[in-house]
């Protein structure tokens, strides 16, 4: 009995990998889930979600009618046994009380019954998604895809070569805000040299103290995109616009001050238990849109820069781009080099392309001295070409020959803190956001190395240590508070490395590099057109990953749909408004172009009594994440919405992580310190 058409055969007949349905989790039973063949759904309000039929062609959009042969359909035949799982499982390398479970789980829930688990599907079933394979029902497969999981310690040797893989495949994240921020302030190369060895120093060290005593996951922590925003809008306050002299001193101890009391309010946050309260309101529908406002509000800053030298910087970007896409399932000794390096390769060979321009000698011009201000320039043919000296050149930085070999950063290097109540305000609310943004950072890296979530306890405690690792930054004086690198969660996806020791010996690789000035030197000499190349990439690739959290929800739903895109306009939209209120067309501002967003608190359309309470309103209503996140929490939390559609995260309870050995193990704190917190139940396993 056959059909003329295989597709249809394929779908009614069993196939002898096909498994038996999955046993619904815990979280399915209580909000009537039930696995679906598409990452979409079909539901137009609240109310509960049903299967289609399995009938209906979801790819065509009709009802399929099946070929039948003799009367007989061509699925209705009888079913071949299929056969028990190979014994081979793989096995812990940890005790954790019995072997682990391979079950795709529904947000991060295990399942509830004691059943068997079903064989996995063939690799004809599966489809790779950025290291990810996901089956037909489009859950992610946990565990089964990565190399090293949570606890896994596979030798000294493979330990340090996927730790310093893990940093160098995020190196953007770390260096490329402190190349934004100084020059802004008015630093010189050398001062950004130093800065950028500060940050190195710190990430190192938080990194290591959020594994050892905060969500213990492998999460590492570092200047965050969250806080630069902010940070800009500080820089160019009204106040610092007439500094000459240690310009960059002054206002960097403004915003030490800043980072410290905002980070004061995190720990806080943390350690007394409101996070645990709180993130009862968090979930995916929020985090989408709030981190996807992060890396959409820096469109300004982004391409305007690039155009400044458009032959290197569209190079830049599109380097990166044909490495992380089109060369992404390429392979070099069983690693996806183009994949995990893209931002350092692409960096790498667009220096080496700028450099044999700069020496062939495309950037000279007779006569023109790029180190002469363009207002001393006399020659109107020197200063027509500038910019393009400027911009273009490799060899205008002396930021690597200035460095010393050895540099140790060291608390309030930079000077005492100075505290502003108006822009401590600020950046309690921007620690807030970071936060949030920490909290799917924990659920999305928990289901992939880990064997459940974490507890709200757990949860609370990383942010609270967060909260201490940013008053750390505060006081060594980054410019930018330290929280979890979203772009940590690909890197483990795409890397398959979820060892915390592999982390941690990379955070100690990233110390001793810190201390060698000639590499902050080397780093800070970046041309500024590649800075913003790598920076339209990093992002794009923050934007991209803030809306990836809607695959915990019903992403199709009309509810979402509106949620999300009212979130995603309005933070575009009004901030644009308070940005530009105020300014006239032929304005002469005295700040770049693309930092002009940023000196909102001199023009906004709040102009109360009080000058400190208009700086906070005028900033504030300017950031965009900040109206994201306002906009998706209240209308997430008063707008009707089943569990399953909210995609309400679903976090281990405490009484069962302490009565299963696996969960115990994988967040407990180490040495015996968790008895310090038994007794505060909120922040404890």
């Amino acid at each position: 009995m056959s059909s003329s058409d295989p597709n249809n055969r394929n779908r009614h007949a069993p196939s002898l990998h096909e498994p038996k349905p999955m046993p619904p989790s815990s979280w399915a039973k209580k909000t009537g889930f039930r696995p679906k063949f598409s990452g979409e759904t079909n539901v137009t309000d609240s109310g509960p979600i049903s299967t289609p039929p399995p009938n209906v062609d979801l790819e065509a959009g009709r009802v399929r009618t099946p070929a039948t042969a003799n009367g007989v359909a061509n699925g209705d035949k009888a079913p071949v046994p299929v056969p028990p799982p190979p014994a081979a499982a793989r096995k812990r390398r940890d005790s954790d009380g019995g072997p682990r479970s391979s079950v795709p789980s529904t947000n991060g829930q295990a399942p509830a019954a004691e059943t068997a688990p079903p064989p996995r599907r063939t690799a004809r079933h599966e489809e790779v998604v950025d290291g990810l394979p996901a089956d037909d029902d489009g859950f992610v497969s946990r565990h089964s895809h990565m190399k090293y999981e949570l606890r896994d310690s596979p030798g000294l040797v493979p330990i340090g070569v996927y730790g310093i893989q893990h940093y160098f495949s995020i190196l953007g994240s770390l260096i490329l805000i402190p190349l934004v921020i100084v020059p802004a302030m008015g630093g010189t190369h050398e001062e950004t040299s130093m800065v950028v060895s500060t940050v190195l120093f710190a990430s190192g060290v938080t990194t290591l103290l959020h594994i050892a005593f905060g969500s213990r996951l492998p999460l590492i922590q570092g200047p965050s995109f969250v806080y630069l925003a902010p940070a800009l809008a500080i820089i160019n306050s009204p106040e610092f616009q007439g500094l000459n002299g240690n310009k960059f001193k002054h206002i960097m101890r403004e915003l030490q001050g800043a980072i410290i009391i905002g980070s004061a309010f995190q720990t806080l946050l943390g350690y007394t238990g409101l996070m645990s309260l709180l993130v009862r309101l968090i979930n995916p529908v929020v985090i989408s849109p709030t981190i996807a406002a992060v890396g959409l509000s820096f469109y300004s800053y982004g391409f305007p820069l690039v155009g400044t030298c458009i032959e290197i910087g569209a190079v830049q970007i599109l380097v990166v781009i044909v490495f992380s896409l089109y060369l992404r399932k390429i392979s070099v000794l069983g690693h996806r080099i183009f994949l995990i390096y893209a931002v350092p390769l692409g960096l790498a060979i667009t220096w080496a392309f700028a450099f044999l321009l700069t020496e062939a000698g495309v950037y000279s011009y007779k006569g023109c001295d790029v180190n002469i201000p363009a207002s001393n320039m006399v020659s109107e043919h020197c200063r027509k070409h500038f910019s393009r000296m400027r911009h273009c050149r490799v060899d205008t930085s002396q930021a690597l020959k200035s460095s010393t070999w050895f540099r140790f950063p060291y608390p309030l290097q930079w000077g005492t803190p100075v505290f502003h109540w108006k822009m401590a305000i600020v950046m309690c609310v921007v620690s807030l956001i970071s936060s949030v943004d920490s909290v799917g950072s924990y659920h999305a890296s928990s289901l992939l190395v880990a064997s459940r979530p974490p507890t709200p306890g757990v949860l609370s405690r990383g942010i609270g240590l967060e909260g201490l690792s940013s008053v750390l930054a505060g006081l060594w004086g980054t410019g930018t508070g330290s929280t979890t690198l979203t772009e940590n969660v690909h890197t483990i996806a795409v890397t398959k490395m979820g060892s915390r020791k592999a982390v941690q010996l990379g955070a100690c690789f990233l110390i001793v590099l810190s201390l060698v000035g000639k590499v902050g030197g080397f780093i800070a000499s970046i041309p500024k057109v590649m800075v913003a190349g790598l920076l339209c990439f990093m992002w794009a690739m923050l934007t991209a990953l803030g809306l990836s959290n809607l695959r915990y929800s019903e992403a199709g739903s009309s509810r979402n749909i509106i949620i999300v895109g009212l979130s995603l306009f309005f933070s575009l939209s009004i901030p644009a408004y308070f940005q530009q209120y105020g300014i006239s067309p032929n304005s002469n501002l005295s700040v770049p172009s693309y930092f002009q967003p940023y000196i909102v608190t001199s023009h906004g359309p709040f102009h109360s009594k009080y000058g400190g309470l208009n700086y906070v309103l005028n900033t504030l209503f300017s950031l965009h994440m900040v109206i994201a996140f306002l906009v998706a929490f209240i209308l997430d939390n008063t707008v009707p919405g089943s569990k399953q559609e909210r995609g309400v995260y679903v976090w281990s309870k405490a009484e069962v992580a302490r009565r299963e050995p696996a969960v115990a193990n994988d967040y407990e704190l180490p040495l015996k310190v968790g008895r310090i917190f038994r007794w505060v139940k909120w922040v404890g396993l």
